[in-house]
């Protein structure tokens, strides 16, 4: 019975019908891990950041650290850290006019 388990799983998995299997706090790790790395890239401090964003040093605090923060003050971080441009091209499709451009970028 476990290999029946086991072939569907992998027919499920090969066709993308399986979930993502990272939770949540796994990708809001990631994303915070990313944000922090460019911080300390810029020799910017949490008390520098905290000024610079107009978010209070305990909310940076937490938001490295818990991955804890209003959209609102996610957002001021961002311009900040000069990252605003990938939160406005996350959700940008780029149009492609042939499968040349698709293939090559």
């Amino acid at each position: 019975m476990l290999t029946f388990y086991r072939i569907w799983y992998n027919i499920l998995s090969m066709s993308g019908f399986l979930f993502n299997p990272k939770t949540p706090n796994d990708i809001a790790k990631e994303l915070v891990e990313k944000i922090k790395q460019h911080r300390k890239k810029l020799k910017i401090s949490q008390v520098q950041l905290a000024t610079k964003s107009g978010v209070s040093l305990g909310s940076i605090k937490r938001f490295e650290s818990k991955y804890e923060i209003s959209l609102n003050s996610f957002i001021k971080i961002l311009i900040a850290l000069n990252l605003e441009q990938d939160l406005e091209n996350l959700f940008m499709q780029k149009n492609y006019n042939s499968i040349d451009e698709v293939i090559n970028g």
